[in-house]
């Protein structure tokens, strides 16, 4: 892997790690829709496919037509892809930095507010008000929890009025930070460090091999 491959391809993903890190080692559980947590997601892995599929399946004749504005070109269907199967996925909520159990309460006790004709069922809940049917599902080894639809029929503007007001809900909950939080910040630092070294090292064969990549 030459040395520019090496930049693109770590980049992304060192400031994903980084940002991740971040959340996780706050002491106050994060929000985010499910769209914006795979654009966020695609962002990292951006530089990966950058170097991967778009590379090796770039069309030469479009290198021909419109030189390095094919990279802008693919990079903007590679976005729309993105946010086409966010807008196309069931509505989900992403909880970082929360047990299960924690959220369950908070959640529970929202949810009473929201809709008291609210039924539980486990872990699964239905607000008949509000038009959501949803679910919790927990992944332990990582601290993080999503809050996902169950069936088809759902309120898409409930579904945002529900994550402001757990946003808003949860900024009251102290927790502890994730062990994990540590290893994904040193992990983005040492990533950062070795792109920073091949970068001040040799900016010149860094050049020359983007402008080879690129085909400037």
């Amino acid at each position: 892997m030459s040395t520019a491959h090496l930049c693109i391809a770590l980049g992304p993903l060192t400031v994903y790690l980084l940002l991740m890190g971040l959340i996780n080692a706050s002491r106050q559980p994060f929000v985010t829709s499910g769209a914006r947590d795979t654009f966020s997601l695609a962002l990292g892995v951006a530089g990966l496919v950058m170097i991967g599929p778009l590379r090796l399946f770039v069309p030469e004749q479009a290198i021909s037509a419109f030189g390095p504005w094919t990279w802008a070109l693919l990079g903007a269907f590679y976005i729309l892809c993105v946010l086409l199967i966010g807008m196309t996925s069931k509505p989900r909520l992403v909880v970082y930095n929360i047990p299960a159990t924690q959220l369950r309460t908070s959640l529970g006790s929202l949810v009473a507010e929201l809709d008291k004709t609210a039924k539980w069922a486990g872990d699964s809940v239905e607000l008949p008000k509000l038009g959501i049917q949803l679910s919790i599902e927990s992944k332990n080894t990582m601290r993080s929890c999503q809050i996902v639809a169950v069936g088809h029929s759902q309120n898409l503007a409930n579904w945002a009025k529900l994550r402001i007001e757990l946003a808003a809900r949860l900024k009251t909950v102290k927790v502890t930070a994730n062990p994990y939080a540590l290893s994904m910040i040193g992990f983005a630092l040492v990533l950062g460090t070795l792109i920073a070294l091949q970068i001040i090292q040799n900016p010149q064969i860094v050049m020359d091999d983007l402008r080879n990549f690129l085909r400037l």
